[in-house]
């Protein structure tokens, strides 16, 4: 993954903890109403994607286990990872694209009640993605996924057969590719082939706008179905709303250029999704305040599609960054581009090596920015940040500053999921302080079960194993049990 060129190296500092009576009173764990929904206090779990589904896409008892041990910390919401509309393969990944996904999914649910004792809110975030492939090697590219066409013989000179003009093509050193393959070929060569919203020639890519707002609509029933609390719509880093967002976007159809004809689909997708819901179901989204590329949508604009959902009717508005795949780095032969291994994806999710401004809060300011044009445009839409918090200072501070109206904690509620009750209950100094040193997001990249290094540091007596049998799958136990 990439690092800021400067390695300033930042120590966690979660500051003084609150007393009982002051967490208490503190707005972190204040109440807080939106649409239907009520929140005993302002703190969140965003999606986080841990690799324990089944290869079809349901359910398992390591996903169930992961997501009570969240609920059992006492947040007053839990994101559940992205989960496919679609009803197609997908590896590890949860998927809601079809009713035989449904008992999982209510297993899930139940379970996440139980250990909350019904105070943690449980929503699903519903993502849609593009096809992207393995990255394969020179010759095997060359050979069987290279599409030979008059363009190639013209850069060539050479009035030949498809297999003669290939011939030549082998023949050439990487400087001579770069002059005979066009960007797209040459992406697909470095990177391994991946679509994009914009790739119209492709008949399914064109009818997008016709075929993802039922899809996520059917995937909404089901997940009020399944008696989740409400649905995240995924609109942000690299997937498939999020493109059409994108500055990049330039389809000629009305669903691309401007910033209106970008917002239309995932504007179109969010009606159809409320309309299978109702009023009483919690709809909200996730979406970038910068996607941090070049030419990629900034703050400004970002203003302006969260004032767009705010007036739309969204529940709520959860910010992130960058993650992004036009900056990703090459993936090995073998291997899919990941879009959190660029400049981008580092802004997503920054380390404990950073440049001057460190990995603490880094979407604070845009975050800052985005509530306060909902609010000059007259909506209340609370609007969720997170990206390195782990003390209550810093979350309290973001509140009271008019930040954010929730503060989301990721890597730390990884750390240690009992950070709630530990705080609430005057015991912050037991709480297990995320390093950043993003040991997590490595195995995430690898699609490999997501745990955290300081488990395995912490005493315990049982517990479930990964399958290679060194690590543990789920944060050690905390006594005493605090209500």
């Amino acid at each position: 993954m990439w690092r800021p060129p400067e390695k300033v190296r930042h120590a966690p500092d979660p500051g003084a903890w609150p007393t009982v009576e002051a967490a208490a009173g503190s707005r972190l764990f204040s109440p807080l109403a939106f649409g239907a929904l009520r929140l005993d206090q302002r703190t969140w779990v965003p999606a986080m994607v841990p690799w324990r589904a089944s290869d079809e896409g349901f359910v398992t008892d390591t996903v169930v286990e992961w997501y009570e041990r969240f609920a059992a910390g006492g947040p007053a919401a839990v994101v559940v990872e992205a989960t496919g509309v679609r009803d197609v393969a997908s590896g590890p990944l949860l998927r809601i694209g079809d009713d035989r996904f449904l008992a999982g999914l209510e297993r899930l649910t139940a379970a996440v009640r139980r250990a909350s004792g019904g105070r943690t809110r449980l929503f699903i975030q519903l993502i849609d993605f593009l096809t992207i492939r393995r990255r394969v090697d020179r010759e095997t590219f060359l050979t069987r996924f290279l599409k030979i066409t008059d363009r190639h013989r013209e850069a060539l000179q050479a009035d030949a057969d498809d297999e003669a003009v290939r011939a030549l093509i082998l023949g050439l050193d990487d400087g001579g590719l770069a002059r005979i393959l066009d960007p797209r070929e040459l992406e697909s060569l470095r990177m391994g082939y991946r679509e994009r919203v914009t790739d119209t020639e492709l008949a399914h890519i064109a009818d997008l706008p016709a075929r993802l707002p039922p899809l996520f609509a059917a995937a909404a029933r089901r997940a009020k179905a399944a008696g989740f609390d409400g649905v995240e719509l995924h609109y942000a880093h690299a997937y498939t709303l999020a493109s059409f967002l994108s500055a990049g976007n330039t389809r000629a159809d009305g669903y691309g250029g401007d910033l209106q004809g970008r917002l239309r689909l995932p504007l179109e997708v969010y009606a159809a999704v409320r309309e299978a819901v109702g009023r009483d179901h919690v709809v909200g989204c996730r979406f970038l305040a910068d996607e941090c590329i070049v030419d990629g949508t900034a703050l400004p604009e970002a203003c302006r599609i969260g004032e767009a959902f705010a007036r739309a009717g969204f529940d709520f508005l959860s910010l992130s960054r960058g993650g992004k795949f036009e900056d990703a780095q090459p993936p090995k032969v073998g291997a899919a581009a990941y879009p959190y291994t660029g400049p981008s994806g580092y802004e997503c999710m920054p380390s404990f090596l950073s440049d001057e401004r460190g990995p603490f809060g880094r979407n604070v300011t845009a975050a800052e920015a985005v509530r306060t044009a909902v609010r000059v445009a007259g909506f209340e839409t609370p609007i969720v940040v997170a990206g390195g918090f782990h003390g209550f200072a810093q979350a309290e501070a973001a509140l009271e500053a008019g930040v954010a109206d929730v503060v989301g904690m990721a890597r730390q509620a990884l750390a240690d999921p009992d950070w709630w009750r530990k705080v609430r209950a005057g015991r912050g100094d037991a709480v297990r302080v995320c390093g950043f040193t993003n040991y997590c997001e490595a195995l995430d990249q690898k699609h490999a079960p997501v745990t955290c290094q300081l488990w395995d540091r912490s005493p315990r007596k049982a517990g479930r194993r990964t399958p290679d049998g060194k690590r543990w799958m789920t944060a050690p136990p905390w006594e005493p049990d605090v209500p």
